[in-house]
C-alpha cells in the first residue's frame, strides 16, 4: 500500500473507502479519519454506541481491517455527484 491508494476501512458496522495518507505521526495499529467532512462516509463505520456524557459516537474504539480498494463506494460517489448537482447555477438565475 503507498500513500494516495484508495483504501476500505471495514468495522462490523460497516465500511467505507478512503485515500490513505501514510504518516509516523499516527502510532502503528492506530487508524485515524476526519469525521466532520460526509464524503468520508466516517460514520458508517461506527456503531450505535455513544459516549454517556457527549453523545458522539465512540470513534476511539471502532476496530478497522485496511484493505486495498479501487476507489470511493457507490454511496460516496453518488453523494459528490448529488454534491455538484446541488450547487450549480442554471443559465436563468444568472440572468
Amino acid at each position: 500500500m503507498r500513500e494516495g491508494d484508495w483504501v476500505t476501512l471495514r468495522s462490523r458496522a460497516g465500511e467505507t473507502s478512503l485515500r490513505a495518507l501514510i504518516t509516523d505521526r499516527v502510532a502503528p495499529g492506530v487508524v485515524y479519519t476526519t469525521f466532520h467532512h460526509p464524503t468520508t462516509q466516517a460514520n458508517v463505520i461506527t456503531t450505535d454506541f455513544s459516549d454517556w456524557a457527549t453523545n458522539c459516537p465512540e470513534y476511539k474504539v471502532t476496530a478497522v481491517q485496511v484493505a486495498p480498494s479501487n476507489g470511493p463506494s457507490a454511496w460516496q460517489q453518488e453523494y459528490e455527484e448529488h454534491s455538484q448537482l446541488s450547487r450549480r447555477i442554471t443559465a436563468q438565475a444568472a440572468e
